[in-house]
């Protein structure tokens, strides 16, 4: 059994590291105004979906995205993609003098890279949103994320 397991996770580690160039999934951290975890999805060779998890005003915000991927300055592993989706959060009585809801839209322009020698994508975007309700535009949504990609 300890053979099989063993086996297992370096055919795991193998694939991993030959679909470094070309990744189906990533999961990883997102720095910024608002830190958080990523995960993003590739339907297709272009479109991706994003899930943000992130904090916010003493709460968390919860993002979708979907994501159009071209390659950038014809580099090889460099993309540029853009996309939009929607949000909704919560934040704590830090702001605003009590508790409440937000929900948005948002936008996302970026560049990504895959590194060639391990299962890592590191991109930088500029995410702007617009909160429905109190009618705010937010425009600090920019973030490094650093993900493992398999």
């Amino acid at each position: 059994m300890k053979r099989f397991i063993l086996t297992l996770f370096l055919g795991i580690c193998f694939i991993a590291l030959t679909n470094a160039q070309d990744y189906r999934n990533g999961i990883g951290l997102r720095a910024g105004f608002n830190q958080g975890l990523t995960f993003k999805h590739f339907m297709s060779g272009k479109s991706a979906l994003e899930l943000l998890l992130a904090t916010r005003w003493s709460g968390f915000e919860i993002t979708g995205l979907y994501e159009i991927h071209n390659s950038a300055f014809d580099i090889d592993r460099f993309n540029w993609y853009f996309g939009a989706g929607a949000h909704v959060g919560f934040y704590g009585s830090t702001y605003g003098g009590g508790a409440g809801t937000f929900v948005g839209i948002d936008g996302i322009l970026g560049l990504e890279y895959n590194f060639k020698e391990a299962p890592i994508n590191i991109s930088l975007d500029w995410k702007p949103a617009f909160d429905f309700g109190y009618n705010n535009f937010f425009a600090d949504g920019g973030a490094l994320s650093l993900r493992y990609i398999f």
